[in-house]
């Protein structure tokens, strides 16, 4: 199965993506947008920073669960990864979003 970015709705009529890795897991979730032209750019943001390690922003949770946030050359937060278990895990995590950031396909589940 191909990794895709999956454009959505959220029930408050605002638009998001999340990236799914080759085994349909989700690797990384975005911000909140008002307009889908908005969250289509954070996924042009993606395709272009997620191949450069310094914009991986390692960290650790209150509860110890280790999490990387994907920044822009700017700062801006991008995207947020899921909690994973380990530092291993979460170094995985960004592999996958390395690997399939710059050529997963998009797919608009918003055109109903």
């Amino acid at each position: 199965m191909p990794a895709n970015y999956v454009l959505k709705m959220s029930s408050d009529q605002q638009y998001y993506f999340i990236l799914t890795a080759e085994n349909n897991e989700t690797i990384l979730t975005s911000e909140m947008y008002r307009a889908k032209a908005s969250a289509e750019n954070g996924i042009r943001s993606v395709r272009e920073n997620s191949p450069h390690d310094e914009r991986y922003e390692r960290k650790i949770s209150s509860s110890g669960r280790h999490y990387f946030v994907l920044k822009a050359a700017n700062n801006q937060v991008i995207g947020n990864s899921e909690m994973y278990s380990s530092e291993d895990a979460m170094e995985n995590g960004i592999a996958a979003v390395k690997r399939v950031g710059s050529s997963a396909r998009i797919k608009d589940t918003t055109m109903s």
